[in-house]
């Protein structure tokens, strides 16, 4: 296990954004598996598809120090904004709940939760998925977040901000991430 907290001494928070439909096992559960072994925290939108595969892989590693978090939508025009159906997912360990719609206020809308995702996250991690994934990503620009995207071939999802670098080795996500935590130690 390498260093995986800041200066403040708090763990980092690696931020995985896919697909809310596909998982991408063969992309998301290998990275699950090396953020838990790390040490670090997982964090994701809570719902299905990437954010369920590479969720459960996570949560598969006996002895992790780290925690799922989810940041999950609320129902829109609920009472208690509690989540729509499918939401948390069932490896999500820490929901974080929120009034923001699931539908309603996508992108980077300043009622979207795709800033809420970028903005706790330590370094954002993208996985194929559609436009909210795309929006993540110019979120993670925008806001100086580091930020990869972890493809099956680097000319998927040409949506991706031209910034943010496209690696389709698990092997280059280790060394950007290594790098960032070196840093964030100090």
């Amino acid at each position: 296990m390498t260093e995986t907290v800041t200066r403040g001494g708090r763990r980092l928070v690696i931020g995985v954004m896919g697909s809310g439909d596909t998982g991408h096992e063969d992309l998301a559960a290998p990275l699950g598996r090396w953020i838990a072994r790390e040490g670090y925290h997982l964090l994701t939108g809570g719902g299905g598809g990437v954010m369920a595969a590479v969720s459960e892989a996570f949560r598969g590693v006996a002895d992790r120090s780290g925690l799922v978090i989810g940041v999950l939508p609320g129902e829109e025009d609920h009472p208690v904004c509690r989540p729509p159906p499918g939401y948390p997912n069932c490896w999500v360990e820490l929901a974080v709940s929120t009034h923001l719609p699931l539908r309603a206020a996508r992108g980077t809308s300043s009622m979207s939760r795709n800033h809420i995702n970028v903005l706790t996250s330590d370094v954002v991690i993208g996985l194929p998925g559609g436009e909210g994934t795309a929006s993540e990503m110019a979120l993670a620009v925008r806001y100086a977040r580091p930020c990869i995207a972890f493809l099956s071939r680097p000319d998927q999802m040409p949506d991706f901000p031209a910034e943010v670098s496209r690696v389709t080795a698990l092997d280059d996500v280790v060394t950007f991430v290594r790098r960032i935590s070196r840093r964030a130690a100090g």
